[in-house]
């Protein structure tokens, strides 16, 4: 039954993932779009930005590949200085080796906000709270695997602290998948953590490494997984950046999924 239970919603994770990672990254000078890690920043008051990035993922699984590709959409309002508002969408598109797993189109809007609720200058320490609705968009979308067909959500714990060489942003998330069709993909809870430390190489160019694992349980049964990204950002002005990221997961299912991802993103940020 594990087996069955996440192999068959795969598909479904991977464009999960897609939303998650650029899900309104943001700092308020520079957006951290190839993380999967969130930090604390908030656009202001009145602050916009918009987020758009081209994923390709590879996916293994006893011999067989699985390819996605996913270009997602995300625009932020600041509504005050410690509060985002945001909503984004993702087109996917899918080959796979396996009959009648293709599919294209886009996967279930979300919506979210965030709380930058604690900030110490002394410590330079700040944290934050995420929590995130996903829509359903439909019967035929949950049945070709781009969306859940039931409404999600999750909530991210975040902490940022600030350090002479950067940054580490550390999360902790737990999320609640629910599905139309529950025989073949029954309800998940999926938990999370991930740390993030960012290097200032100079006043355009930063460095991340992401690392993290998250564990999947429905129906009893539990597939834990882990990752490592690497990501650029160049900041040609305060209001511009562009990124690039690699990351690499596996998870402890039998048989198991190894997973290679590339990113490239753009966030502008305007009044």
């Amino acid at each position: 039954m594990l087996h069955n239970t996440f192999m068959k919603s795969g598909k479904r994770f991977a464009v999960r993932a897609a939303l998650m990672a650029f899900a309104g990254f943001s700092l308020p000078v520079c957006a951290y779009q190839p993380l999967i890690t969130d930090d604390t920043g908030t656009q202001g008051k009145g602050g916009n930005q918009l987020e758009f990035a081209l994923i390709e993922d590879r996916a293994e699984t006893a011999g067989k590949i699985e390819r996605l590709r996913a270009l997602p959409l995300v625009y932020t309002r600041g509504v005050t200085e410690t509060i985002d508002v945001f909503a984004g969408l993702v087109y996917s598109q899918i080959r796979s080796e396996s009959p009648g797993s293709d599919a294209s189109g886009s996967s279930d809007p979300l919506v979210g906000v965030k709380w930058r609720f604690y900030e110490d200058e002394k410590t330079e320490t700040s944290f934050a709270l995420k929590p995130v609705i996903i829509l359903p968009v439909g019967a035929d979308h949950d049945n070709v695997a781009l969306g859940n067909g039931k409404a999600s959500g999750n909530l991210t714990f975040i902490l940022t602290h600030e350090t002479a060489f950067g940054a580490i942003h550390f999360n902790a998330g737990v999320s609640r998948n629910r599905y139309r069709d529950i025989l073949q993909n029954p309800d998940a809870t999926t938990t999370r953590v991930s740390i993030a430390p960012v290097w200032g190489v100079s006043a355009q160019w930063k460095l991340a490494f992401d690392v993290g694992t998250e564990s999947q349980r429905a129906e009893g049964a539990r597939v834990r997984a882990y990752y490592a990204e690497l990501g650029a950002i160049y900041s040609p002005s305060k209001d511009l950046d562009w990124s690039l990221g690699v990351l690499r997961s596996s998870n402890n299912d039998s048989p198991g999924t190894t997973r290679n991802t590339a990113s490239a993103g753009l966030a502008w940020r305007f009044r």
